[in-house]
């Protein structure tokens, strides 16, 4: 078992994301392929460039109001909802114009790879 105290973690700014983003890693992978943790807050519209994961990925919106989107669909979301992105699908996710949002975000298998902002 492993306990990471909430004052280890500090805060990060990206070249991934547009406007005012902090990531904060809480966890990293503790076995090969295993499960990451952060923690990412967005302000005023702001959100991640495209990007995929090799593997499953787990938004739980803690606070504020979002949007998460795939080059099909976009939806909006909100505090306790739970949003899971496939291995290898493209998407996006961030804070709604004018609002800010939370969430904590679990992956697995490895990093993301990171491609070009939304328009």
């Amino acid at each position: 078992m492993k306990v990471v105290r909430g004052s280890e973690s500090r805060g990060e700014r990206g070249a991934t994301f547009t406007g005012e983003t902090e990531l904060r890693r809480l966890l990293g992978a503790q076995e090969p392929g295993g499960m990451a943790a952060s923690l990412v807050r967005f302000e005023d519209g702001s959100r991640t460039h495209w990007h995929t994961h090799p593997g499953e990925q787990l938004l739980y919106i803690l606070e504020g109001q979002g949007r998460v989107g795939t080059a099909d669909e976009e939806f909006v979301v909100g505090p306790g909802d739970v949003v899971h992105a496939a291995p290898g699908e493209r998407h996006w996710h961030g804070a709604a114009p004018g609002q800010s949002m939370t969430h904590l975000s679990v992956t697995n298998v490895g990093p993301p790879e990171w491609f070009e902002a939304p328009e």
